[in-house]
């Protein structure tokens, strides 16, 4: 796994708002802070083994120097896939075969107070800026729905296996000892606008760039969440979505 340098990503300013690399404990600290705030834990720091391997994005109000939103991304090929957080949950042993630099997208997170969209766009800015610098192929990570019962996401499984499941040749296998599998359902119009909205905004943006999911999820006791594999091919995001995402549409 390589692990990247800090000056890969140039500190980001628009408006209001920086984005740069985590270069401090103090930086890491408040991250997982914002962590533990956002996933609703009970402790008031998340933080794992994988934190050191990774690079943590940070965005921040440049007035107050709130902490707004965070992210920690690690870049690899398929050798050494199987040491990435996914891993633990997925079998990914078809995607070792995915051509190209692949980089890991984890803990992505809001302060629960923030409403102005600019802060995501701020972060999907600099996350591209990385993906340009390393050539990056695939985007892939965890993306997570709250709380650990499935049934509130019925609509949302079936339409997620009907639309956007990975590609056979790609698709990660069930590897975790709670999952939940995927079924077809015929979702009227107004279950499927409801399905739609339910999806979280993370994983909604993958798929309007054109990413796919594991035929499954995996329930997540100890961060509280279910969540899917969700894989994003550089190549297959439209043009005009990458101009946006660069911001220089």
């Amino acid at each position: 796994m390589t692990v990247l340098c800090g000056a890969v990503l140039e500190p980001l300013v628009r408006g209001p708002y920086r984005a740069y690399c985590a270069s401090s404990p103090q930086d890491i600290d408040a991250a997982q802070a914002l962590r533990a705030r956002a996933f609703g834990l009970d402790e008031t720091h998340d933080s794992d083994g994988f934190d050191a391997k990774k690079h943590h994005i940070l965005v921040r109000d440049q007035g107050s120097g709130e902490l707004l939103c965070c992210y920690r991304i690690g870049v690899m090929e398929g050798a050494s896939l199987d040491q990435s957080y996914a891993a633990q949950f997925y079998d990914l042993t078809k995607l070792a075969g995915f051509d190209g630099p692949m980089m890991e997208l984890g803990r992505f997170c809001l302060a629960p107070e923030v409403r102005d969209p600019d802060v995501v766009r701020m972060a999907w800015a600099a996350l591209a800026q990385v993906v340009d610098a390393h050539a990056v192929t695939l985007l892939f990570g965890c993306t997570s729905f709250r709380g650990t019962d499935p049934a509130p996401y019925r609509d949302v499984m079936s339409l997620l296996q009907d639309r956007h499941l990975a590609p056979q040749v790609w698709r990660p296998q069930v590897k975790a000892p709670e999952t939940v599998g995927f079924a077809k359902g015929q979702l009227d119009k107004p279950a499927e606008k409801a399905a739609l909205q339910m999806l979280p905004a993370l994983l909604r943006s993958y798929l309007m760039m054109g990413g796919w999911v594991s035929d499954h999820a995996v329930i997540d006791r100890q961060m509280k969440t279910l969540h899917v594999f969700t894989g994003l091919e550089i190549a297959a995001i439209p043009e005009g979505r990458k101009r946006l995402l660069r911001g220089t549409a």
